[in-house]
């Protein structure tokens, strides 16, 4: 993939992403589930940063995400996941994708009281299609990875 406007270099020359540019896509698409800040219902992904092949954000579930006993439903943390990982393509490729193929493993339980840590990675682009993995993490502690298949549907606009 190209630089895209708004995307910088470190000084080992990885391509980061600018926080202005973070935000011009959540505005744009403000009632999303997994990070509209608009959606009041939704996930509320935050914290959005991008370091070369691999974008990671904050997630900190309210409770009414619960699952039973303090669990997270693992409903969400499959949402989470998808998330994290469609966000990947978008600031790693530029490109808004659909989800084609979500492999999930639940490794611990995860606590709605938690705060977590996503992880996407761009595995490998080939035409539409990209491989990316994700990781959600409690501290040291990994509560689920996943790989996933996702489709370019659209180019964003540098």
């Amino acid at each position: 993939a190209g630089s895209h406007r708004g995307d910088i270099s470190d000084h080992q020359g990885r391509r980061v992403t600018t926080p202005d540019r973070i935000a011009a896509i959540r505005r744009e698409y403000d009632r999303c589930f997994g990070c509209g800040p608009a959606n009041p219902i939704g996930l509320g992904l935050d914290g959005f940063s991008r370091d070369d092949r691999t974008v990671t954000a904050a997630f900190a579930p309210r409770p009414e995400f619960n699952g039973f006993a303090d669990v997270l439903h693992g409903g969400i943390v499959a949402t989470a996941l998808d998330e994290i990982m469609a966000w990947t393509a978008i600031l790693v490729e530029g490109v808004m994708v659909v989800t084609g193929k979500l492999d999930l493993r639940y490794r611990n339980p995860a606590g709605t009281q938690s705060r977590f840590l996503l992880e996407g990675e761009l595995v490998e682009r080939r035409g539409r299609r990209l491989q990316i993995t994700g990781r959600m993490r409690e501290g040291g502690k990994l509560v689920a990875d996943a790989v996933g298949v996702f489709l370019a549907v659209e180019d964003l606009e540098d």
